[in-house]
């Protein structure tokens, strides 16, 4: 089994973040997303994976190598962003005819991982939601089986959407239809994974599906708040009982990366703070502060700071990106 992570994007929604940082290792819960994707299947045995990177991808490289030095990894650029379809086709010398399994990079979810590893079927990860129209969409028989797969339908005859995880046993099927797809997809326009897939069922492939309990959207700034706050509850944070930080209360659920210094201030809920920022008479609540960053005298709530920023003065709702300088006090005598 090989996992295949495409992690090409370039996170347009997140931006100003993404413009120096890929979307995968946007803090989350005292870890990255791509911490969270990768730590999962390697916990369930996973030892072997694909990476598809693009946007910024020699930043994805030197982390999974700094992080997961024991992992069979490879890296395959995607040049040109043509979608999920041609970035899955890019790994066929290496996937070969074993069975994978693919997680979009920006995919976290909860379910039962090992279940899905060790079905006889292929599998894809679907999910209820409210308005379908804006997703892949499976369509289930009485029996459990997947009859159907569209991409984003107009008309949706199923609430289950795909969330972007799919175990693959056909391989050679799967590639061959994405071939299929490039003969007839005009240039510039992006290869749907669910066209691929609708194309194998079509062939004949059987595949089933599996619930996911939790969906965490991570795509843009207010959902990855909403994330951040139920995965730190999930975790428990990293703060110890012992508070060492100066006149500081903190409020769990906290996460409190190493080096940090941190005075009079009031930290929490849901706040996740990288490592080596310092912080004085600041009051932070429901907010993700990136490393290396300085925040004086600031009361924080809902929001997203990169890392290496500056923040001094007072405000409620601010979304900064890396390497930024803000004074929101003005001048003084």
């Amino acid at each position: 089994m090989k996992a295949i992570i495409p992690v090409a994007g370039a996170g347009t929604k997140l931006r100003p973040h993404t413009y120096t940082q890929p979307k995968a290792l946007i803090p989350l819960a005292g870890k990255t997303i791509l911490n969270i994707i990768v730590d999962q299947l390697r916990d369930s045995g996973v030892n072997e994976f694909i990476f598809i990177i693009g946007y910024l991808g020699e930043k994805i490289q030197d982390y999974v190598n700094k992080h997961y030095p024991d992992l069979h990894c490879h890296f395959i650029t995607q040049n040109e962003r043509m979608g999920t379809g041609h970035a899955v086709s890019l790994t066929r010398d290496i996937v070969q005819d074993d069975e994978v399994i693919i997680v979009l990079g920006d995919t976290i979810a909860d379910y039962d991982l090992s279940e899905v590893l060790s079905s006889p079927f292929s599998m894809l990860g679907v999910k209820k939601v409210d308005d379908p129209r804006n997703f892949g969409v499976a369509e289930i028989d009485e029996d459990g089986k997947i009859t159907r797969v569209v991409e984003k339908p107009a008309i949706p005859k199923s609430n289950l959407a795909l969330v972007g995880i799919y175990k693959i046993r056909e391989t050679g099927m799967m590639f061959s239809c994405i071939d299929k797809q490039m003969e007839t997809t005009a240039e510039f326009q992006d290869l749907s994974i669910t066209d691929a897939l609708e194309c194998m069922i079509e062939k004949g492939a059987e595949f089933r599906s599996f619930k996911v309990s939790n969906w965490f959207d991570c795509g843009k700034k207010e959902t990855l708040l909403e994330s951040n706050a139920i995965l730190l509850k999930k975790f428990g944070g990293n703060m110890s009982e012992e508070n060492p930080f100066q006149n500081t209360i903190i409020i769990p659920p906290v996460s409190i990366g190493n080096g940090c210094v941190i005075k009079n201030s009031v930290i929490g809920p849901n706040v996740a703070i990288g490592d080596h920022t310092s912080m004085n008479h600041a009051i932070i609540k429901d907010s993700i502060i990136g490393s290396y960053s300085n925040l004086v005298e600031i009361v924080l709530n809902n929001s997203l700071i990169g890392n290496d920023a500056e923040v001094k003065g007072v405000s409620r709702n601010l979304n900064i990106g890396d390497n930024t300088a803000i004074d929101l006090g003005g001048s003084r005598s």
